[in-house]
């Protein structure tokens, strides 16, 4: 079996067309549980989306029936042998979940989520990381960790709070309760919920039309919006003008105007 830096290359396929790059998790014996050099992988992946002038839009999925079920750490640090000193977990949960929802976070361009079946512990926050959710209508989210008796990891408590609230975070994840698609859209969790034989074609048409629009005005965009609630009104007005600014110089912006002024489509590059 080919292998790419440590993890197998049909672990994580990868593919990109029409300007998107499809990430899709392939162990679908394992419902998908992702193990640390799959993470990798994916980070790297991400990382290179952001340098690609030619990625301009992404998708995360997955083969069988499961998102990803959480973390298989069984080919990881924490398999490694030896006595486990304080900090060690820490370091971990830093270099591992902490890092591969951060990339999700900080991918310069669009992230959709197409979830084809369950998504349950770190695949949940990976989920809820990207920029738009899709979900078949059998997807299911499960906050697992309070089965375990551990706290939520990979950014959840984080991420649930900003968006869903306080009080409904709290109730997915003391009860640990599985929450289907349907639930996940009412709460905001998902942007729509899809029969599973049409989830692969509406994750297409969103990053394909997204991967024909302002790339750059995108990428600001989602900074913006992903910063809102950790700042003051002071602050993001400051990083508004500062965004506006910065993308009034590219070539889209420009085009994007002209197209108005002479009433025609504009014709976005991505730069």
């Amino acid at each position: 079996m080919p292998v790419v830096e440590g993890v197998r290359v049909s672990d994580v396929l990868h593919s990109a067309e029409n300007g998107v790059s499809w990430i899709t998790l392939n162990r679908p014996e394992a419902m998908n549980a992702v193990t640390w050099d799959q993470r990798e992988r994916i980070i790297a992946l991400l990382a290179e989306a952001s340098a690609d002038p030619a990625v301009r839009a992404v998708v995360i999925t997955a083969t069988g029936r499961g998102f990803c079920a959480g973390a298989d750490l069984r080919g990881g640090p924490s398999a490694a042998g030896g006595e486990r000193v304080q900090g060690d977990v820490a370091r971990m949960i830093r270099r591992g979940a902490q890092r591969f929802i951060a990339a999700v976070l900080d991918c310069e361009k669009p992230v959709i989520a197409a979830v084809n079946g369950t998504a349950a512990g770190i695949g949940a926050h990976l989920a809820f990381a990207c920029d738009l959710v899709l979900a078949a209508e059998s997807a299911k989210f499960v906050e697992v960790f309070i089965r375990r008796g551990i706290v939520p990891d990979g950014g959840g408590a984080y991420l649930l709070p900003r968006l869903i609230g306080p009080q409904r975070a709290k109730e997915l994840m003391f009860f640990g309760d599985a929450l289907p698609a349907a639930e996940a859209r009412a709460m905001g969790l998902v942007n729509r919920v899809v029969p599973a034989e049409n989830l692969a074609k509406t994750a297409r048409e969103w990053a394909e039309r997204l991967a024909q629009g302002p790339t750059r005005a995108l990428a600001l965009t989602k900074q913006l919006v992903n910063a809102s609630l950790s700042t003051d009104r002071a602050g993001a007005f400051a990083a508004e003008a500062t965004a506006q600014e910065l993308c009034m110089t590219t070539r889209d912006a420009q085009e994007g105007v002209a197209a108005f002024v002479e009433r025609r489509t504009p014709s976005y590059e991505g730069r």
